[in-house]
C-alpha cells in the first residue's frame, strides 16, 4: 500500500460494494478529482495500491487527497451520468478537461400564441424550446432562412394577444407587406394554421425534411386535382426551396437514420473528436471538440466521456452509436457499432478526417502562439519538404541586377530561423565582367568572393544556399561551389520566377513542395528580399555613377551639391531643362550658370 492517512484508510475500510460516485478532496476542501465506479470499495482502494509502473501523475493526486466523499446510486449507468454532471459543473484539476472554446448558436422557438423561431447563443429562456447547438453558425442560418422563408413565420418581437388580433388594435409591418410575414398579428393566417406550420418546422429541424417533403408533394397534386391552382402553386413553391435546401445537405445514405458518429484523433497532448448526428441519410448537426487527458485515461474511457456529455447536450435519442472503439460499458438502449465496411464504415471515415482537420488546426494554433516551437516546427517542415540533411537555421540567397550589363550587382541576404537577418546582407560590385550581360558570371564571381572569405575566417557555412532562377542557374552556382571545394557541405536549390518551382544540383526536374506551404512562403521571401535588396543597391550603383560622369564634371560641381541638385529635381535630365532662376535657387548665381552653360553651350553658341 501506498503510505495513507489513518484518515483515509479509515474510509476506504468503510466504503460500500456499490455503484456510485467518488469525489477527492484536498487539505483545503476543494474537489480534485470525481470518478465513477461500479464497486466504490475496489476502484478507491485502487489508487492506493503500489504498482511497479504507477503514472506519476497518479502518484501526485494520491499524495494531495486529504478527504473523500462519495454518493451511491441506482446503477453503473447512473453513476456515470452523475459523474458528467459534477465533473461539467466543478471541472476538478485532475479530471479530463474537455474544450472547444466556442459559444454555439442555438434555435430558440418561444412560447407564445404565434411562437417565433429565431438564433441565440445563450438559453435564457425558461419557457422555450431550444433545438441545437450548432457547430457552424452558416448551417443553422442556412436551415433558419429557408424555414422562415417556406412558412412566413413571424420574427417580431410584440407582445401578442387574441383579444387584440380580434379587434385588429395592431397594424402590419414591413415584413408582412413585403410577403416574408404571414400576417399573425392582423389575423391573415389562424392559429391552427400557424401551428401546423410550426410543427412542419420543427420536422424539418430535426432533419425529417423527406417527410415534409413528401406531405408538401401530396397537398399540392390534391389542390391541382380540385383545380385550386393558384394554392398549389404556393406549395409548389414551398416545395422547391425545401428541396433546394436539401440539396445542399450531406448526405450519407439513406439507409442510415437516427445514429450519432463519432471520429476520434489523437496526438501527445489531447484526443480530437467530430460528432456527426444523423437523421434520414443527412447530417444534420456536428461538433468538434478536444479532450486533455490528466490521468491515465485510456481512449475508450475518454469516447465513453464524450458519448454521455455529447449525447446530454443534444438531446439525442439515437439507439445506435458509430464508433471506432467498444467501450466496457452498457449504455441504455443504445448499440454501438464499429463497422469495417460499408456506408457506416465511409460515415465514420468521414467523422475521422474531420477530427484529424480538428486537431492540425489546434495544432497549428498551438505552434503559432509559441515562437519558439513555430520555429522549430517551421525548421523541421523545411528540412523535410528539401530534402536537406540539417534544420535550415542559417539560409542565404543570392539574386543579380543590372541594366543591359551595366552597373551589374549580386546582393546576397541572410535568413535565420526563418526571419530576416538584415545586419548580414551583403552587396557585391560585380568587378570582372564587361558590358555584356551575363548573370551566370555574375553569380560566380559574388559566390566565389562570399565562400572564400567564410572560409579564410573559419565561419560556419549556411545551412541552405538559394539561388534566383531556375536549372541554369543552380547548375552555375554547383559548379562554382565544385570549384571552392564546398559542394557537399553546402546544400543549393533554385526558385525559378515563372511556375515558382524550386530546382537542386542532381534532379533535372523541380522539386515538388506545395504551393501554399510555410517552405514555399519563406523561399518566396529569401527571393523577394534579395531581389529587392538588389534593385536598392543597383540604382544607388547607377546614380552615383551618373553624377560621378555627368554632373561631378561641371566646374564647381562635386558630389555633395550634384546630389543636392538630384534630390530636388529627381533626376539628370530634368535639371538639364531646368531654368537658370530655378537653379539658383538651389546651388547660388555662379554654379548655376555653370550647370546651365554646360547643358545649353550650343544653344548660346558658347
Amino acid at each position: 500500500m501506498i503510505e495513507t492517512l489513518p484518515k483515509i484508510a479509515e474510509i476506504i475500510n468503510d466504503l460500500p460494494e456499490k455503484s456510485g460516485v467518488y469525489r477527492y478532496y484536498d487539505a483545503q476542501g476543494v474537489i480534485i478529482y470525481v470518478g465513477k465506479a461500479k464497486n466504490l470499495k475496489k476502484r478507491v482502494a485502487s489508487y492506493f495500491v503500489n504498482r511497479e509502473k504507477i503514472d506519476p501523475r497518479i502518484r501526485i493526486l494520491v499524495r494531495k487527497i486529504a478527504d473523500i466523499q462519495y454518493t451511491v446510486v441506482d446503477s453503473e449507468y447512473d453513476a456515470l451520468l452523475l459523474e458528467n454532471n459534477l465533473i461539467k459543473q466543478i471541472r476538478p484539476k485532475y479530471n479530463i478537461l474537455l474544450k472547444d472554446d466556442k459559444s454555439y448558436p442555438w434555435i430558440c422557438l418561444s412560447d407564445e400564441i404565434f411562437p417565433r423561431l429565431f438564433s441565440i447563443h445563450r438559453k435564457d429562456e425558461q419557457n422555450a424550446t431550444y433545438f441545437g447547438p450548432y457547430a457552424s453558425g452558416k448551417i443553422m442560418h442556412n436551415l433558419l432562412d429557408t424555414i422562415l422563408e417556406i412558412y412566413q413565420l413571424r420574427t417580431c418581437r410584440q407582445s401578442l394577444s387574441l383579444q387584440f388580433i380580434e379587434k385588429q388594435k395592431y397594424k402590419s409591418c414591413l415584413h408582412y407587406q413585403i410577403g416574408k410575414c404571414s400576417g399573425a398579428c392582423i389575423g391573415k393566417i389562424t392559429q391552427k394554421e400557424y401551428a401546423d406550420n410550426i410543427k412542419d418546422a420543427i420536422r424539418i429541424i430535426e432533419g425529417k425534411t423527406q417527410e415534409v417533403i413528401n406531405e408538401l408533394k401530396i397537398k399540392m397534386m390534391r389542390y391541382a386535382d380540385s383545380m385550386h391552382y393558384e394554392l398549389a402553386h404556393l406549395v409548389k413553391l414551398k416545395l422547391n426551396l425545401l428541396e433546394k435546401y436539401q440539396a445542399k445537405s450531406t448526405i450519407v445514405s439513406q439507409s442510415i437514420n437516427n445514429v450519432d458518429v463519432f471520429g476520434l484523433a489523437t496526438d501527445n497532448s489531447a484526443v480530437y473528436v467530430c460528432y456527426f448526428k444523423v437523421i434520414n441519410g443527412s447530417i444534420i448537426q456536428t461538433h468538434t471538440l478536444s479532450v486533455r487527458q490528466q490521468l491515465d485515461e485510456t481512449v475508450e474511457d475518454i469516447l465513453l466521456y464524450v458519448i454521455v456529455d455529447i449525447r446530454n447536450t443534444y438531446n439525442s435519442t439515437a439507439e445506435e452509436i458509430i464508433a471506432p472503439y467498444d467501450v466496457d460499458f452498457e449504455l441504455k438502449n443504445v448499440k454501438i457499432t464499429i463497422p469495417k465496411g460499408g456506408d457506416k464504415h465511409k460515415l465514420l471515415q468521414l467523422a475521422y478526417r474531420n477530427a484529424m482537420a480538428y486537431m492540425h488546426e489546434m495544432q497549428n494554433q498551438r505552434i503559432h502562439s509559441n515562437p519558439e516551437l513555430h520555429k522549430r516546427k517551421l525548421l523541421e517542415t523545411m528540412q523535410k519538404d528539401l530534402r536537406l540533411p540539417a534544420p535550415p537555421a542559417y539560409i542565404e540567397c543570392f539574386d543579380n541586377s543590372n541594366i543591359q550589363g551595366k552597373f551589374p550587382v549580386s546582393s546576397m541576404v541572410c535568413f535565420r530561423n526563418g526571419k530576416p537577418s538584415r545586419k548580414e546582407y551583403r552587396i557585391f560590385n560585380v568587378k570582372t565582367l564587361s558590358d555584356t550581360p551575363d548573370d551566370f558570371a555574375t553569380m560566380e564571381e559574388a559566390i566565389t568572393r562570399r565562400y572564400t572569405r567564410l572560409l579564410e575566417e573559419a565561419k560556419p557555412l549556411p545551412d541552405l544556399l538559394i539561388v534566383d532562377g531556375g536549372k541554369g542557374q543552380v547548375s552555375a552556382a554547383y559548379n562554382t561551389l565544385k570549384k571552392i571545394g564546398i559542394d557537399d557541405k553546402l546544400p543549393l536549390i533554385g526558385i525559378a520566377k515563372r511556375l515558382e518551382e524550386i530546382y537542386t544540383p542532381d534532379d533535372p526536374l523541380p522539386l515538388y513542395v506545395d504551393k501554399k506551404s510555410e517552405t514555399q512562403r519563406v523561399i518566396q521571401h529569401l527571393r523577394d528580399e534579395a531581389h529587392r535588396f538588389g534593385i536598392t543597391a543597383h540604382r544607388k550603383r547607377r546614380d552615383k555613377a551618373l553624377m560621378q560622369t555627368e554632373l561631378t564634371n561641371i566646374q564647381g560641381i562635386g558630389e555633395q551639391l550634384a546630389a543636392k541638385l538630384l534630390s530636388v529635381f529627381r533626376s539628370v535630365s530634368i535639371i538639364q531643362n531646368a531654368s537658370l532662376e530655378d537653379l539658383e535657387k538651389i546651388i547660388g548665381k555662379a554654379k548655376a550658370q555653370n550647370v546651365y552653360n554646360y547643358y545649353h553651350a550650343d544653344l548660346s553658341g558658347k
